[in-house]
């Protein structure tokens, strides 16, 4: 896999599972009362923690798994399944409790301040943002990739910032239909890169049961 079609990759894997589009109708409910600063300065620190997230934890997961003993095919899987339950809720036009329950969008609500939590954590870098950066890390050939990596992260952050922005200013004119359009449209992509850590994890499992070589890990 070339550079480029690796960014393409993480850049378009990362958008889809952070989501921000469909943070903005929770974001919105959160912050009733404050004013467009308010949210604009909410959503510039949400924007940056979420992506500093996503790099620890990007590189940070090959010393997580030799810790806990975790295979790159085993933990695919999982975040096959993950991504797919928060892909089908996203189809369905409707924020996956995967990335935030009700409980933490009510707790927000009565928070101050609500950049960091719920908003950073879980509702842009949730578990399946998370389990998606680690894996791409994983997928890196060099450290070109590895680079390329924290610059399509840091293009995610830059682009939710702007989207929780533009919703801060504007939240009177956003139309539900278009959203819905565009949730949904994310979702089908979502599920297609599901799918794809799907295929990744039986053929590397496949190698390792008929190959004769050992599973990545």
């Amino acid at each position: 896999m070339s550079l480029l079609e690796y960014m393409l990759l993480a850049g378009s894997s990362l958008f889809v599972i952070v989501d921000p589009l469909a943070a903005v109708p929770a974001f919105l409910a959160m912050t009733p009362l404050d004013t467009p600063a308010e949210r604009i300065r909410m959503a510039w620190l949400a924007s940056w923690v979420t992506g500093g997230i996503l790099v620890v934890f990007a590189f940070a997961g090959q010393f997580i798994f030799r810790v806990l003993g975790i295979t790159i095919p085993a933990f695919q899987l999982a975040a096959s399944i993950l991504l797919l339950l928060v892909a089908l809720d996203m189809l369905r036009a409707q924020r996956s409790r995967v990335q935030e329950t009700h409980e933490e969008t009510h707790a927000g609500a009565q928070k101050t301040d609500i950049a960091v939590t719920p908003l950073a954590v879980p509702m842009l870098a949730g578990p399946g943002a998370i389990s998606t950066a680690i894996l791409l890390r994983q997928q890196a050939r060099d450290w070109m990739q590895c680079l390329g990596l924290c610059v399509c992260i840091a293009a995610v952050a830059v682009v939710t910032y702007w989207v929780l922005r533009l919703s801060a200013q504007g939240a009177k004119r956003l139309s539900p239909i278009a959203m819905n359009i565009a949730v949904r449209i994310m979702g089908m992509l979502l599920a297609a890169v599901a799918m794809q850590f799907l295929v990744n994890a039986l053929k590397a499992l496949r190698y390792d049961f008929f190959g004769g070589g050992p599973a990545a890990g």
